[in-house]
C-alpha cells in the first residue's frame, strides 16, 4: 500500500440534498487554501434526496492549530446546510483492537497486512476468549489479552474488555469472534465494530454451516462484513463476496474457500473504513471504493 500523504484530509458528508450544496462545499474548501484531489458523490433521489460525499483535500502545512480552523469552518457550513459530517486526516494512522476465538485465518491476514502496511492502522491489542493465540500473535509484536467468557461470568468479561480500550481504540474488529456482544457493550465501548461472518445466514445458523450448506447441496457460498449492531449479524453491511461451488466440492472444501474470502472480504473492509470511505445512513451503508 502507498501510504496516504501528509497534509491530506478526508470530509465525509450526508445532508438534505440541495442545489449548490457541491458548489458551497467546494467553496468551502478553496476558501482554506486547500485543493482537492478526489472527490465521490451520491443521491437517493434526483430532487429532494439525502446526499452524501466525500472529498479528499491537500492543505499543505496542515497543524494542529489550523486543522481546528478547519473544523471551525466547515461547522459553520453545517449549520446552513443540516449537514452531519466527519472530518480525518488521512496519514493518521488508527488504533484498533481485534477480538478473536480460536479461528486464525482473519486474525493473522490482518496482522500481516498491518506489519507490510497494507492496512494503514497499528493494533494496540488482541482480545480473546481463548488462549491459543497467544504465540501466534506476540510473533507479531503485539499484545494479548484473554478474557474468558461464559454465560454467567459475560457481564464481567465485558466489562473487562471495555475497561482495557474504552477510549483508547478507534474502532474494533471481530476476526471470528465467536460470542455475541451485547447492546450494552456496544453503546459503552464508544467506537465502531466490525465483524466478518460467512453469507449463509440466516440459512445455515449454528455449528457446522458448511456441512448443513453441503447437505443442501448450495451452488454459492461466501463471507460478509457488517458492523456490530444488538441485531446479531444483521448491521449496516460494508463488503460481500462470493464463489460459486459444485456438487463436486465436500464440505471441507467449502469451509477452505470460505476462509479465503472471510479474509479477503474483512481485510476490505477494514481498509475502506480506515479510509472514511463508508457512511452509515439507516441500515444500510454508502461505500465510495
Amino acid at each position: 500500500m502507498i501510504s496516504p500523504p501528509a497534509d491530506t484530509c478526508c470530509l465525509v458528508v450526508t445532508c438534505p440534498d440541495r442545489h449548490g450544496t457541491v458548489a458551497a462545499i467546494s467553496a468551502a474548501i478553496a476558501q482554506l487554501g486547500a485543493n482537492i484531489v478526489g472527490s465521490a458523490q451520491f443521491s437517493t433521489e434526483p430532487e429532494d434526496g439525502t446526499f452524501f460525499l466525500r472529498a479528499e483535500f491537500h492543505l499543505p502545512g496542515l497543524t494542529d492549530e489550523r486543522l481546528e480552523q478547519v473544523r471551525a469552518d466547515i461547522a459553520a457550513l453545517a449549520r446552513e446546510r443540516e449537514m452531519e459530517w466527519r472530518l480525518s486526516v488521512l496519514s493518521k494512522r488508527k488504533r484498533v483492537a481485534i477480538f478473536v476465538s480460536r479461528e486464525e485465518h482473519c486474525l493473522l491476514d490482518l496482522l500481516w497486512r498491518v506489519h507490510h502496511d497494507d492496512l494503514h492502522m497499528d493494533v494496540v491489542t488482541v482480545v480473546s476468549n481463548h488462549p491459543d493465540l497467544r504465540e501466534e500473535v506476540e510473533r507479531f509484536g503485539v499484545p494479548f489479552v484473554h478474557i474468558p467468557v461464559t454465560r454467567d461470568t459475560k457481564p464481567e468479561a465485558e466489562q473487562r474488555q471495555i475497561d482495557l480500550l474504552a477510549g483508547d481504540v478507534d474502532f474494533v474488529v471481530m476476526a471470528r469472534y465467536m460470542q455475541i456482544l451485547t447492546g450494552d457493550f456496544l453503546d459503552r465501548i464508544g467506537c465502531p465494530v466490525i465483524n466478518i461472518h460467512h453469507s449463509f445466514l440466516p440459512a445455515f445458523v449454528g455449528a457446522e454451516p458448511y456441512a448443513q450448506a453441503h447437505r443442501r447441496g448450495v451452488k454459492l457460498i461466501g463471507a460478509t462484513a457488517h458492523y456490530a449492531t444488538e441485531d446479531l449479524d444483521e448491521g449496516p453491511i460494508i463488503e460481500q463476496e462470493t464463489s460459486r461451488v459444485t456438487h463436486r466440492h465436500g464440505p471441507d472444501y467449502l469451509a477452505y474457500i470460505g476462509r479465503d474470502l472471510e479474509r479477503v472480504v474483512l481485510a476490505r473492509a477494514v481498509n475502506w473504513h480506515l479510509q472514511d470511505r463508508v457512511i452509515v445512513h439507516e441500515n444500510r451503508t454508502i461505500v465510495f471504493n
